[in-house]
């Protein structure tokens, strides 16, 4: 457990929060249907199971864990427990804040939330500050400017450079608010070591790469990425 965490245990769930939203969040924070006309489902990206909501003052997110693929038709929100130390939701909030305390441009982490279903399996969902006017780069791809695309690549070599490897990193996962970039959803995220080989961030911009040629084209991602890898290429601090 990290500094910036506290724990609390309800009705068969284990809810990780965040100091500054102690007292405040409960097990119904994380049902949809609890928010009413305060939940807002998510738009863009994802599996819709994602939500804004309004909570006490506070702008939130809500997303559930949801599986992919093939898969999904056979345990679409359950997940093998195999201890609390690997509970999706607890790992991605312990990740997030650990990034807002290094100085990364993401969202922090209010609450995480896991529920056992079964001796086995377990259902999660977390709850992330919502960065107001931010749009994600996918609508934005075409109106970005070189020095933008420049200031992006040098946006993904401090996430690179400190060690945080995303593990979907794509255009629905940027976000824009003026001249920033955030990135979020950092569900299977993890700090590498340093002793592992660099090729996890070859990696990482391969991914990106297929996701730009996915939603804009091959033309347009070419037209972009010499400027991306300049950023990327030109400065570890930027």
């Amino acid at each position: 457990m990290v500094e910036s965490e506290c724990i609390e245990r309800e009705k068969g769930s284990a809810l990780l929060i965040h100091p500054n939203y102690e007292g405040l969040v409960t097990g119904d924070w994380f049902d949809p249907l609890y928010w009413g006309s305060r939940a807002q489902m998510v738009g863009s990206g994802g599996r819709g199971a994602a939500w804004f909501i309004e909570a006490d003052g506070s702008r939130l997110v809500l997303r559930e864990y949801r599986r992919g693929g093939l898969v999904a038709k056979l345990a679409e929100k359950s997940y093998v427990f195999t201890g609390e130390q690997s509970v999706r939701s607890f790992s991605e909030f312990r990740l997030l804040n650990w990034m807002v305390e290094a100085g990364l441009p993401v969202p922090r982490a209010v609450a995480a939330m896991y529920r056992k279903v079964s001796g086995l399996h377990y259902q999660a969902s977390i709850l992330i500050e919502r960065i107001d006017h931010s749009v994600p780069l996918a609508d934005l791809i075409r109106d970005l400017q070189a020095s933008d695309w420049s200031r992006l690549g040098a946006t993904i070599r401090r996430f690179h450079d400190a060690g945080v490897r995303h593990a979907d990193l794509n255009c629905f996962n940027v976000l824009v608010k003026e001249a920033q970039f955030f990135l979020i959803d950092f569900d299977k995220g993890q700090l590498m070591p340093s002793s592992a080989r660099p090729q996890w961030k070859q990696g990482n911009l391969e991914r990106f790469a297929r996701s730009l040629r996915k939603v804009a084209g091959e033309t347009t991602q070419q037209k972009v990425w010499d400027s991306f890898l300049n950023g990327y290429n030109g400065s570890q601090s930027a």
